[in-house]
C-alpha cells in the first residue's frame, strides 16, 4: 500500500510558529506532526510514503533524513519554488503511484482514531473512485452527499456558498471532511491539464460522472491542528494519555 501526506502548506493558522518552523514539524505529544502520520500510515500496513514540500522544505528533507525515513521509502515531492494546492500536489506526484491499486492520502495536520485498513478496504469494496473519510461534526465547510452517500455538493455554511453539481429532491447528509482520503489511479487520466488546482474543486467537477462516497460512522472523531489553539488542545490530550499510561494501578 502507498500513501501521500500532504505537508506543503505555510501553516498561515498556525503563525508565529511557522515563522521559523514548517507546519508539518510543530510538535504534539514532544513529536512532530509528520511523525504521527507517518507511524499511523506505517500501522495500518503502508509501505511507501511520498511527501510533498514547499515551506522550510529543507527542514522536513532533514527530518526524514536524521530519522533514517523511519525505515521505509519515502520520497519527497518538491514543491519549492511553487505550490501547486491539493490537486496539483497529488497530480505532481502522479509518477509514484505505478502500481496500479489505490492509495491513501493523509493532511499532515490531521489527527482522528481511524482504523485506515478498515478504509481502505472499505474504498476497494464500494468500488469508488473516491473514498473520502467524514463524519458528523460542527464545522464551516461540509460535503454534501445523498442517501447513498454520494458526493453531490459543497456547502460553506458562513458565507451561504453552495455547490450542487448532482441535484437531488431530498435532504442533503452534511457530512465534514476529515482530510483522509482513498483513491484509485485512475483519477490522474481525468485531471486538468492545469499544474495547481484544488483537489476539493477537481472532486466536485467529476462526482457528476465518478463515484466519490463517504466513509463514516457515529464512532469517527477528528481533529484538525492547524490553529495554535487546536494544536494545544492536541499536545494537552496527547500528555493527559501518556500520564494515565505510566500511572501504576494501587495494590
Amino acid at each position: 500500500m502507498k500513501a501521500m501526506i500532504f505537508a506543503a502548506g505555510l501553516g498561515t493558522r498556525l503563525r508565529p510558529l511557522t515563522n521559523h518552523c514548517p507546519k508539518a514539524l510543530a510538535e504534539v505529544g514532544g513529536k512532530p506532526l509528520l511523525q504521527h502520520c507517518i507511524e499511523k500510515l506505517k500501522v495500518a500496513g503502508v509501505e511507501s510514503i511520498i511527501v510533498n514540500v514547499h515551506h522550510f522544505a529543507d527542514k522536513v528533507e532533514d527530518f526524514l533524513v536524521s530519522n533514517n525515513y523511519f525505515d521505509m521509502l519515502i520520497e519527497i515531492s518538491d514543491e519549492r519554488e511553487f505550490l501547486l494546492d491539493t490537486g496539483g500536489g497529488l497530480k505532481k506526484a502522479m509518477r509514484f503511484f505505478n502500481d496500479g491499486k489505490p492509495f491513501l492520502l493523509h493532511n499532515v495536520d490531521v489527527f482522528s482514531n481511524i482504523d485506515l485498513l478498515d478504509f481502505y478496504n472499505f474504498h476497494l469494496q464500494s468500488g469508488a473512485m473516491v473514498s473520502l473519510a467524514c463524519n458528523r461534526r460542527e464545522s464551516s465547510r461540509y460535503f454534501l452527499f445523498d442517501s447513498a452517500h454520494r458526493l453531490c455538493g459543497w456547502e460553506n455554511v458562513k458565507t451561504a456558498e453552495q455547490k450542487i453539481v448532482v441535484p437531488m429532491q431530498e435532504t442533503f447528509l452534511r457530512l465534514a471532511f476529515g482530510g483522509i482520503h482513498v483513491v484509485n489511479p485512475a483519477i490522474f487520466k481525468l485531471m486538468p491539464a492545469t499544474t495547481k488546482f484544488s483537489i476539493v474543486d477537481f472532486y466536485l467537477h467529476i462526482t457528476v460522472e465518478q463515484l466519490i462516497n463517504a466513509y463514516f460512522n457515529d464512532k469517527l472523531q477528528f481533529l484538525d491542528v492547524g490553529k495554535p489553539a487546536q494544536l494545544a488542545e492536541a499536545d494537552l490530550k496527547f500528555k493527559e494519555a501518556k500520564r494515565l499510561n505510566t500511572v501504576k494501578p494501587r495494590k
